[in-house]
């Protein structure tokens, strides 16, 4: 069944509300999703995405009751993952001469999903129009890394319509389409966390590609995004919330996060959240057992927070694996300007608390000294507990570890450095060093890199780096 969406723009997706889980069982959504595909019918008709694979069926049987897929003259592929473009192998199967525009890293995406190379692709870059007719046109956007190579999004003139992929989208499933008319409260609960656990590693990128969008000076009455909910009402309300989740973003708001093999754990994180609020009592505090408590809900409030706390009993000398795995992704997501401790029980080592601060160190959180307790804490220890939480809480009336962290930075890069940094994966070239790996010389300005040039860390091209501020 179709919805209208504006004008001659009508949405033909899917709404999934039994899905649970998304990129394997990484990532787990409590209230399903929605699979967002749109047919435009101007003197052109143009079909924009496709839905999951395993709704190929249902999708071709519905777009056949809205139109004789012989009439559709383009269809345009944002994203080649399965949830976009899942039944794409299924359209082409029934008008398979239909011209495909997606980037150029579209098509190799596509065709390694699909295995189909000789479909009638055709490439677009940043500002690339398609006429669709009646005075209106396509515009692209290439949005690369948001949050795959071959992400791009489309403007449709005089409408005002931006079709945002995956960028200012939720995993939400709701009888109704528009923003205006779901539950704000989750609507805004499930895009933080779709950003949290997905877009933070491309936080800056985020940051650049808005900018890059709002510079266009176009103006978007709508934003129909790929999951979720089309913005209808103060559309770039969920613009203005991403640029500010894009800056290294935290609330006063702490999270303690831990793993316990007999509760001694557990008690000393209850101990650090008493003293956290007896030194700071307007500061938000969650407390979660990464066992027993969503992965999912655990990063969105770390994604929030100024401060984390991760503990874990010590098990054969090392923290306990669901712990270990969460820091993982913690380092995968790259969270930016937060500060971090380690603490933890053991009976006679205590080798998981060492390796929780390292973990946290490597994953580029500002750290302090871990607690350490050993066997059952008693009534000194848990004073002591209660009294680290505390000056963590207090850390935040100092700008000492601010300073610190300035201060290693210009040393390292001064002002007149002409070093580029990945707005990926944070990797600095500097020319003074070259990178010998690609037979880059030493003393190589930038320009004259080649444009072959790879990302030694995430693997991505020249276009990701911008200007090191140190």
């Amino acid at each position: 069944m179709s919805i209208h969406v504006k004008s001659n723009v009508d949405w033909v997706g899917i709404k999934d509300w039994e899905t649970e889980y998304f990129h394997g069982t990484e990532y787990k959504m409590g209230r399903g999703t929605s699979y967002n595909s749109y047919l435009i019918r101007e003197e052109k008709t143009v079909l924009i995405d496709t839905v999951d694979h395993q709704f190929s069926e249902q999708f071709i049987a519905q777009l056949e009751q809205e139109i004789d897929l012989n009439q559709i003259d383009y269809i345009i592929t944002q994203h080649a993952e399965h949830d976009h473009a899942g039944a794409l192998s299924a359209l082409m199967a029934k008008i398979p001469n239909t011209p495909i525009y997606c980037t150029e890293a579209g098509v190799n995406s596509i065709i390694g999903h699909h295995h189909n190379p000789d479909w009638n692709f055709r490439t677009i870059k940043t500002g690339d129009t398609l006429d669709i007719g009646n005075g209106k046109a396509l515009v692209f956007v290439e949005m690369k890394m948001l949050h795959w190579p071959d992400s791009m999004a489309t403007y449709l003139t005089e409408d005002n319509i931006l079709f945002s992929n995956d960028a200012f989208g939720q995993h939400y499933c709701d009888e109704h389409l528009f923003n205006d008319e779901m539950n704000q409260q989750e609507l805004f609960e499930e895009c933080q966390r779709y950003f949290s656990n997905i877009l933070t590693p491309f936080a800056p990128l985020v940051k650049a590609k808005i900018e890059e969008v709002l510079s266009l000076g176009v103006p978007i009455d709508m934003i129909a995004t790929s999951h979720g909910c089309i913005w209808r009402t103060h559309a770039t309300q969920i613009v203005e919330k991403y640029y500010e989740w894009s800056q290294a973003y935290q609330e006063d708001h702490i999270t303690v996060v831990y793993d316990s093999m007999s509760g001694n754990t557990r008690m000393i994180a209850d101990a650090l959240a008493q003293g956290i609020r007896q030194a700071s009592p307007n500061t938000s505090i969650k407390i979660f057992n990464v066992s027993r408590h969503d992965k999912n809900v655990i990063l969105a409030n770390i994604f929030r927070s100024k401060g984390i706390l991760v503990g874990s009993s010590t098990m054969n000398n090392v923290m306990m694996p669901k712990i270990a795995g969460l820091i993982e992704e913690m380092h995968g997501l790259r969270f930016a300007d937060k500060t971090a401790a380690a603490f933890g029980s053991s009976g006679w080592t205590g080798g998981a608390v060492t390796r929780i601060d390292g973990r946290l160190k490597e994953a580029g959180f500002n750290t302090l000294e871990p607690m350490h307790v050993h066997w059952k804490p008693d009534n000194n220890a848990l004073k002591s507990c209660v009294e680290f939480g505390q000056k963590f809480a207090q850390n935040w009336q100092t700008e000492t570890n601010v300073e610190h962290t300035q201060t290693v930075v210009e040393q390292q890069h001064p002002n007149d450095c002409t070093c580029m940094i990945c707005t990926v994966c944070n990797w600095v070239y500097n020319p003074t060093l070259g990178e010998p790996n690609q037979q880059v010389a030493p003393n190589t300005l930038w320009k004259d890199v080649p444009e072959t040039f790879l990302c030694p860390e995430c693997h991505l091209g020249k276009d990701v780096f911008v200007e090191f501020e140190g």
